[in-house]
């Protein structure tokens, strides 16, 4: 990956800049640096293309500090001369830090993170205290540009120089495409604009066109046609949905605990439960787990698996963009991803920046095609491992998750949760032509699960679920550890067994929570309907007033014919004219 020196930049570097660069040891450009810092010092717009963990953060870092540090006038303490917008936290808290380093060496630059966990007003005295430089995730600084009114962030973004959207594809996969639009414009046309992202989408050329000024286009790959890093080795097992789990225990155990995992699973519940079982089948090895439902947890549990040697990450792919997370080993995806893209960007968790990583996909044997349509529509190889199931190990796994769920009810509820949804996103799978869930033994997945018993829903129909063995014990003997959820439950049980009939929940008054994005969505629809109907009531005002105005004349009009009628019926009264001349005049002749 060797390229030039950063001295040998045909547009030299400040010292303070390459002072930090020396401080982090990378004494040569990356390929994406060398494309893309020359072409954006010299004033282009760049929309660059280049595989993850090929140092895409640095390529935008350094020519960013050097244009604002190579401004004529000096920046205010509050004049917005940057704004990095990235898709996720924890990204934005990255790229924030690295910022740092940089800034620690330019005192006259002050920079400010804007993610949201906090409120709108202490983002704004954090303004107010100083900033040159923003960092943000989308929603927030739209809600700072748009609805904060104790300071006018739209008058001090008028100097702005650059715009980098980082993780450009992926802003728009979660439905930031009216938010980023919003943005865009409060935003100065007159400035350099930076696309960064490890593949490129339809949507992403839509944006490029729209927000860029003739912009250079960099696509950056260690060889022709290979979407992930050279050196990492991309392998897959395939297996039986009941020994999944046992053989990634095993695994595990034989490539060493004092590795650093990341395992991907496919929905929230999923990373609940699994954490769970994890943590007790390895119970020497530290296991962290994050999804999106966590919100201001994340942080926090990432930054702990940051800091630590070895350990295991279970988690969604929340944490499959942009997150630099040193020396990551091994890559394990357990499910295959909702999206062919994601698939490469898991795997850019690990062999970053020039480091050797590797990375296993789990596949039961009816998802073999995921192989080739991998190979077909990312660019790429999986090499196949052959990991014989245990039934040592497996029995372990099951009695594991089994005891787990009669210790206490809410494992009991996190395990059918997982299953549940599970089922209802691989029911709803991108790639549902060759991952079909008719072709899955839903009986033997279960068992994968350590279900007690098979959870009541619609999947689950008319399928064959011979190969399920359910355990022989009383579910309501299971009891909570929480002794106020125990206390509810034992009420609701009594009333069941008195009536026969369940009791309901009862419904809570407060809203229910939906997606940011599809509240975003309906945010916009009424704010549209509403730009409407006062287009339609200005209309129907403008047209009513256009009808009143039309009649006043035609009322003035009447008065002025009839007062000349009773003018000339006076005259001939008065014989002043004649008959002949009052005929003519009254148009009766």
């Amino acid at each position: 990956m060797k390229t030039q020196n950063w001295k040998e930049l045909e547009l030299p570097l400040s010292d303070s800049v390459l002072k930090t660069i020396e401080k982090f040891g990378f004494p040569y450009m990356t390929p994406v640096q060398a494309a893309s810092i020359p072409l954006l010092l010299k004033g282009k717009d760049v929309a660059a293309e280049a595989v993850t963990g090929s140092g895409k953060t640095i390529a935008f870092l350094v020519p960013l500090l050097e244009i604002l540090q190579k401004r004529n006038e000096k920046w205010k303490p509050i004049e917005i001369g940057a704004i990095i917008i990235s898709p996720t936290r924890e990204l934005a808290i990255q790229i924030n830090e690295v910022l740092q380093k940089f800034l620690d060496n330019i005192p006259d630059l002050k920079q400010v993170l804007l993610v949201g966990g906090t409120t709108i007003a202490e983002d704004a005295d954090r303004l107010k205290a100083g900033a040159n430089i923003i960092v943000a995730t989308p929603g927030r600084l739209e809600d700072m540009l748009s609805n904060c009114k104790s300071i006018n962030l739209t008058a001090y973004v008028k100097s702005l120089e650059v715009l980098i959207l980082d993780e450009a594809d992926r802003l728009l996969d979660l439905g930031f495409s009216a938010t980023l639009d919003t943005i865009l414009s409060y935003l100065p046309r007159l400035r350099r604009t930076g696309l960064f992202s490890a593949t490129q989408t339809k949507e992403l050329q839509q944006l490029i066109r729209a927000g860029l000024r003739n912009p250079a286009v960099i696509t950056v790959k260690e060889k022709p046609n290979i979407s992930t890093p050279t050196n990492l080795i991309n392998n897959y097992v395939i297996v039986n949905a009941e020994y999944k789990l046992s053989i990634m225990i095993d695994f595990i155990q034989r490539k060493g605990i004092n590795l650093k995992y990341m395992i991907f699973l496919s929905t929230c519940a999923c990373v609940d439960y699994f954490s769970h079982v994890a943590q007790t089948m390895l119970p020497t090895i530290q296991v962290f787990a994050i999804h999106g439902k966590m919100k201001n947890k994340r942080y926090k549990v990432f930054n702990d698996f940051r800091s630590i040697e070895s350990g295991i990450l279970i988690c969604t792919d929340v944490m499959a963009r942009g997150i630099d997370i040193s020396e990551v080993d091994w890559v394990l995806q357990y499910d295959p991803p909702c999206s062919a893209s994601s698939f490469v960007h898991r795997c850019g968790r690990t062999a970053r920046i020039g480091n050797e990583g590797n990375a296993l996909l789990f596949l039961l044997k009816t998802e073999d095609a995921y192989v080739e349509f991998i190979k077909r529509n990312q660019k790429v190889d999986l090499q196949q491992i052959v990991l014989e199931p245990s039934i040592i190990s497996y029995k372990k796994c099951l009695t594991c998750m089994r005891n787990l769920q009669k210790q206490d009810r809410s494992l009991f509820d996190k395990a059918n949760r997982a299953f549940v949804s599970y089922v209802q996103a691989y029911n709803k799978h991108e790639c549902n032509l060759i991952l079909r869930l008719k072709d899955i033994d839903l009986g033997k997945l279960a068992m994968g699960f350590g279900l007690l018993r098979m959870p009541r829903m619609p999947e689950l129909k008319g399928k064959d679920m011979s190969n399920f063995q359910e355990e022989d014990t009383d579910i309501n003997s299971i009891t909570y550890s929480d002794k106020q959820k125990e206390k509810s439950r034992l009420e609701k049980l009594k009333i069941f067994r008195d009536t026969g009939v369940w009791p309901k929940a009862q419904k809570r008054k407060c809203k229910q929570t939906e997606p940011w994005s599809e509240n975003k969505k309906k945010k916009m629809e009424k704010q549209e309907n509403r730009k409407k109907r006062k287009e339609k009531k200005l209309k129907q005002k403008m047209s009513e007033n256009s009808t009143k105005k039309r009649k006043k004349k035609m009322n003035e009009q009447d008065i002025k014919d009839l007062a000349k009628d009773i003018a000339l019926i006076k005259k001939l009264k008065k014989k002043k004219i004649s008959q002949e001349e009052f005929d003519t005049a009254f148009g009766t002749d």
